[in-house]
């Protein structure tokens, strides 16, 4: 028999015999089988995590690799999933689960750090896809029209309820905590991830006390063809701009709406005062100018790019930023903040012609193509596709998908109930997600909880367990080079911890500038709907009405509620 304390040594644990000893019992879940025989675990030592990594501080740490499988009764599967464990000595009582990335369902071992260097122990899956490298979409299709529903269902949120349900147990077991003895469970992931952590929070009060997660890929039928929306603008107008010139239009952009928040510091803080001041036919007429690329391995090489910025360069631009309308002019979806960049707007040249031409984004190409046709991985064109054919292939998903993939379920009332936390934030120039989507959910669980209450006592009342920050100039999960000065929250796993452990509610976010000239500056983010605003040197964050309303969009051309 084996007993942990605090005085254990990592060496004396980690052992595949005491992790196989640890194990939860056999019908722990219901319907799951533990596979003894293929624990493993290895003893890593003296980890270092950067300083300016996004999503947690400098550390060194040692720990326990731990790797098993799984199975589902009935069926011929095989489900992998990994846990870090800290020394038993640095053991804070948590236990932390990450999410992954597009069709990834984990990040490898880039998130598994952030709760190891807090005390937690911390787990990922492959949900059962064939190896922690192998994606949901290399395995979701069965054949042509026939997809692989426990891929889906897997990869919507039942691997994640699994991987918590098993490694808090498991946690449990391997450091013998009393029964009495409380566990903090937490979440923390990006993009695809952070979707993983809402798929979470809306269905399961008891998976974690608390979550941090950003820019959550929720509403899917809805973001993953809005990844095409760019496309059919500039096919519907006809006019396919040069990178060059799209680069310019948001350098301009920057530059002209960079000191509305009253700190000139290269970083558009407000876009939503950028959105009501910027007059885009300004830029009509400015040169730019991009040396060729040789290209890389996932790039096409470019030629030399010079010319002056065209009318039709701004009409595609204030096109994208609009949102989808129907051919009626209804509104369908929202787009991306001014000032993000416009890499949606995806060209490609044609050396024998020398013209730019359309090229279909791949996100979106590969939803259409896996998901609506059920025909494979890619969409080879868009011939024919109007925006009322974007339309239907997000509100048909919407249907399909409704309990699966959207994720957008907004009565969180058991997860409240249970004392639940969320820091919800989001890069206010993501050009992969738009900002505006975090907000619309936060706005909408607001509205379904406390429909009784004024905006303001209604955010107030949100914001005491279920809060949201805009993250100035950020871009998609990460830091964003064409605003350098911009702080990014890589302390969120701290602030939660504080939250959940000691009530401290944070009232501003916690972010450091991590690159540039002013790396290593502390910042604070204000929490929605409060917006930053610099006055006599001093960052203030303020209710303005008006900026609010351009974050707030009736979506007139979809019959049903879009949370």
């Amino acid at each position: 028999m084996f007993f942990v304390f605090a005085g254990s040594s990592l060496e004396h644990v980690c052992t595949a015999e005491y992790a196989r000893s640890k194990l939860p019992a056999s019908d722990f879940i219901q319907g799951i089988s533990l596979d003894a025989t293929s624990v493993t675990a290895n003893t890593v030592y003296n980890v270092s995590t950067p300083a300016d990594g996004t999503f947690f501080p400098a550390a060194t740490f040692s720990y326990c690799n731990v790797t098993m499988a799984y199975s589902h009764d009935g069926k011929d599967d095989r489900v992998l999933v990994k846990y870090w464990l800290p020394e038993p000595s640095k053991f804070q009582n948590r236990y932390l689960s990450t999410g992954g990335g597009g069709y990834a369902i984990n990040s490898g071992d880039q998130s598994l750090p952030g709760g190891v260097m807090y005390g937690a122990v911390a787990g990922a899956t492959d949900g059962g896809f064939g190896g922690f490298s192998v994606q949901a979409d290399a395995v979701m299709l069965l054949a042509n029209g026939t997809l692989n529903y426990d891929t889906l269902y897997m990869f919507a949120y039942r691997a994640q309820r699994e991987l918590g349900q098993i490694g808090k147990q498991f946690t449990r077991n391997f450091f013998d905590m009393a029964e009495e003895t409380k566990l903090y469970s937490y979440y923390q992931g990006c993009s695809e991830g952070g979707r993983e952590g809402w798929s979470q929070i809306q269905r399961y009060a008891d998976q974690f006390d608390g979550a941090a997660i950003g820019a959550p890929a929720f509403r899917w039928s809805f973001q993953q063809t809005q990844h095409l929306y760019s496309n059919i603008v500039t096919k519907t107008l006809g006019y396919f701009p040069p990178p060059c010139e799209m680069q310019k239009i948001l350098n301009e952009t920057i530059s002209a709406c960079d000191s509305l928040d009253g700190l000139k510091d290269g970083v558009v803080s407000r876009s939503d005062l950028c959105q009501l001041h910027f007059d885009f036919s300004s830029v009509v007429g400015k040169t730019y100018y991009c040396a060729a690329s040789a290209g890389t391995g996932w790039a096409p090489a470019t030629p030399e790019q010079n010319g002056t910025v065209t009318t039709q360069g701004v009409e595609v631009a204030k096109k994208v930023i609009q949102g989808l309308h129907d051919s009626q002019g209804r509104r369908v979806y929202l787009s991306y903040q001014i000032a993000a960049s416009f890499d949606d707007v995806t060209t490609q040249y044609n050396s024998s012609t020398g013209k730019w031409e359309l090229s279909v984004n791949g996100l979106g190409g590969e939803y259409i193509a896996l998901l609506v046709d059920k025909i494979g991985t890619t969409l080879p064109d868009l011939d024919g596709v109007t925006y009322d054919t974007l339309k239907s292939w997000m509100i048909n998903g919407m249907r399909d998908y409704g309990s699966t993939l959207q994720t957008d379920w907004p009565d969180l009332a058991p997860f409240h109930e249970a004392g639940g936390k969320v820091i919800h934030f989001h890069g206010e120039a993501d050009a992969s997600i738009p900002a505006a989507s975090s907000v619309r959910y936060w706005e909408s669980v607001r509205s379904v909880m406390y429909p009784q209450l004024s905006y303001q006592d209604g955010a107030k009342a949100l914001k005491d367990w279920y809060q949201l920050y805009l993250v100035p100039g950020a871009a998609h999960c990460s830091t964003n080079p064409l605003m350098p000065n911009g702080p990014f929250p890589q302390t969120n796993m701290q602030v939660l911890i504080n939250w959940v452990e000691k009530g401290q509610k944070p009232v501003t976010l916690n972010a450091t500038v991590l690159q540039g000239g002013h790396a290593g500056e502390n910042r604070q983010i204000c929490g929605w709907p409060l917006r930053p605003k610099w006055k006599g040197g001093v960052m203030q964050c303020e209710y303005d009405q008006q900026s609010i309303e351009t974050w707030h969009y009736d979506f007139t051309g979809v019959p049903m509620p879009v949370y």
